[in-house]
């Protein structure tokens, strides 16, 4: 018994390297995850803020030709009513 497990426990060291974790390599890890972090971050803030600024001014595009549209009412009425209050004038 003892020589089946001496050979599976060589097998073991063969095949299944064991990586033992050290300073070094939480470092580097750690800087790595940094780097994506650093370089990344400014690409999804742009993004977001195009996204807001666009999202003004679809807004105020909005505001401005509900605007449009009031204003030609609005003139239309004063032309209509200075039209009547001519008119009126004239007759009397």
């Amino acid at each position: 018994m003892s020589d089946k497990s001496e050979l599976l426990d060589e097998l073991d060291t063969i095949f299944i390297t064991k990586r033992k974790l050290n300073f070094n390599y939480f470092l580097y890890i750690f800087l790595i995850l940094s780097f994506i972090t650093m370089f990344s971050f400014p690409k999804v803030y742009i993004t977001q803020q195009i996204y807001f600024q666009s999202r003004d001014i679809s807004k105020l595009k909005r505001e401005y030709e509900t605007l449009k549209e009031e204003n030609k009412i609005i003139t239309a009425s004063v032309e209509a009513i200075r039209f009547k209050n001519q008119i009126l004038d004239t007759l009397f």
